[in-house]
């Protein structure tokens, strides 16, 4: 019997494969019609470098110089969820260190974690589909899933972890019990859903799952799926009563409550404009401002830049030079919701409900039906519906999406939307669909829906990953999933991606730090072990520790 790989291993091939995906990754299947460990120390050579011209150019336009915004140890970019977390995470391992955040808009947490951008789901692979292909041999692969809600395991760990420390405000501000449901209706795909749960049900993350084709213990788990449904529909659900919601942007403020309290300095308004390598292994960050200075402009010397700033990351990375970024692109997808605030509908759907994507869709797409907790207000999304922008963020430019074309990644990028042209004819039905289809996707999962009770809401952009197919120069995939790219040296990184972005940032925030500190991670690991119990173990191999670790999360957490 072969040895069971460990998924959470702290260094090594699973490092590797936690921090990219490659084509054979279960995230990228649809159905078709580095370096030293100490803060500073490097020896990278970058492509060509801008920054140096800055003070020149400045001259040149009578805008007067670039104002010396001094040092700091660490700089963030990005008043997001990734952002937040590595800052208040680095705060707890090393106190001592001078951490920077800079913020394009008057408030972090305002793009892709706010909770009106994005479905809000903790995900753990309990309702989410994507996460279980078929292949076309009938065969079910779970292993994603496991990896997925071993993700959200470490997240639920680390928040538990700051709300025992006074870290974290009120719990029930950003996270609430909200069971978790799938959702088929036809034999083909009743019989899938009943062996998919087959196979996740003996794993312990996995074992209070239950199923169900019976429609009056559906209707007890889901009312509102029952509305004028014929009671001859063939249907079957799955349903895990520990399921969570949560509001990513009130989690994301909470953090950055914490990371001022904690000596973090928070810039916003600030746009950043150019990064430049210097030779003792430092970058120089250029900034521009909404001050009264003649050129707007600063400049800051740090030793470490991680760039959590969403769609805007690859633009980001490109500007640093690093050849680590050569080849990658981004597809920009934008989505919209429908959201009922009628308290009488609101109070018969008590959960998150996942169904199966339509043929073409990207993961992000698969419909559901939500129970929401948004700014305090309960409610239920429906969603998403799929469309284009070519901006990289809901507050982005219309240019964002040419300005990242390079000769290094047009070809890639080319051939990558060739292979996915299903897709592009997805989107476009998509964009195409009036009201009252979209209104015909919803009576999928409430039969009798009426339009006046929905109303449209447009959700975050999210940006898709085209990169190089392995070591090709010209082969390109489109990636669904996240991506960490970082400098050989590990003096940079930055994360590109979407989904499960903001459910996995944990994971994400402590695999940078692996990466980029390799040398620190000795002296960190018995922090690391405070903070996060099972750090380097796989808890679905330890099931006593799994169950210890899930009920002291939850009543902490105050999701039992």
């Amino acid at each position: 019997m072969a040895e069971r790989r460990n998924s959470q291993a702290t260094g090594g091939p699973m490092l590797e494969r936690r921090l990219s995906t490659d084509k054979m990754d279960v995230l990228n299947s649809r159905d078709h019609s580095g370096g030293s460990g100490s803060v500073g120390q490097s020896t990278q050579k970058t492509g060509i470098s801008c920054g140096s011209c800055f003070d020149f150019i400045q001259g040149l336009q009578g805008g007067g110089p670039v104002a010396d915004d001094g040092e700091c140890d660490v700089l963030l970019i990005g008043g997001g969820i990734m952002c937040a977390s590595l800052g208040v995470m680095l705060q707890q391992l090393e106190p001592s260190w001078k951490i920077r955040l800079y913020e394009r808009l008057s408030q972090c947490g305002e793009e892709a974690s706010n909770g009106w951008n994005n479905a809000g789901t903790g995900h753990a692979a309990l309702c989410e589909l994507n996460y279980t292909p078929e292949s076309k041999d009938g065969k079910i692969n779970i292993t994603k899933a496991i990896d997925i809600n071993e993700k959200f395991q470490v997240s639920r760990q680390w928040w538990a972890w700051l709300a025992t420390q006074g870290k974290l405000g009120d719990v029930t501000d950003f996270i609430a019990r909200t069971p978790h449901m799938t959702f088929v209706h036809g034999e083909k795909n009743v019989d899938f859903l009943k062996r998919r749960y087959e196979l996740l049900k003996p794993n312990v993350l996995f074992e209070d799952m239950e199923y169900s084709e019976d429609h009056s213990k559906i209707r007890g788990w889901a009312p509102l799926l029952f509305e004028g449904r014929d009671p001859r529909d063939k249907i079957a659900c799955t349903f895990y009563h520990g399921g969570t919601d949560v509001d990513y942007g009130t989690l994301t403020k909470h953090l950055i409550h914490s990371f001022i309290k904690g000596g973090g300095q928070v810039r916003m308004n600030y746009e950043i404009t150019n990064l430049e390598y210097n030779a003792d292994g430092t970058w120089t960050v250029y900034i521009w401002k909404r001050d009264l200075s003649a050129s707007r402009m600063s400049k800051v010397r740090t030793k470490f830049v991680f760039c959590g700033a969403g769609g805007a990351t690859l633009q980001i990375l490109q500007k640093s030079g690093i050849p680590e970024i050569q080849g990658f692109g981004g597809f920009p997808i934008s989505g919209e919701f429908l959201v009922c605030q009628n308290s009488d509908i609101v109070k018969k759907h008590p959960a998150k409900i996942y169904g199966k994507a339509a043929v073409g869709a990207p993961p992000m797409s698969v419909p559901h039906l939500d129970a929401r907790v948004i700014d305090g207000k309960e409610m239920v999304l429906f969603g998403p519906y799929a469309g284009f922008s070519p901006t990289y963020l809901k507050q982005g430019r219309y240019t964002d999406l040419v300005s990242t074309l390079r000769p290094h990644n047009i070809l890639p990028m080319a051939t990558a939307g060739l292979k996915n042209l299903d897709l592009t004819v997805y989107l476009m039905k998509e964009l195409a669909a009036s009201k009252e289809k979209k209104l015909e996707a919803l009576k999928e999962f409430i039969p009798n829906a009426r339009g006046e009770d929905w109303t449209i809401c447009t959700a975050g952009q999210r940006v898709q990953v085209m990169k190089r197919n392995g070591a090709s120069t010209w082969d390109g995939i489109l990636q669904f999933g996240t991506e960490v790219v970082s400098g050989q040296n590990g003096s940079i990184a930055g994360l590109l991606g979407a989904s499960p972005g903001a459910s996995v940032s944990v994971m994400v925030a402590v695999d940078v730090l692996l990466k980029c500190f390799p040398d620190k991670i000795n002296g960190w690991t018995p922090k690391f072990r405070t903070m996060i119990p099972s750090f380097g173990q796989q808890l679905n191999d330890n099931p006593e520790m799994a169950r210890r670790i899930m009920e002291q999360t939850a009543r902490i957490l105050r999701i039992q």
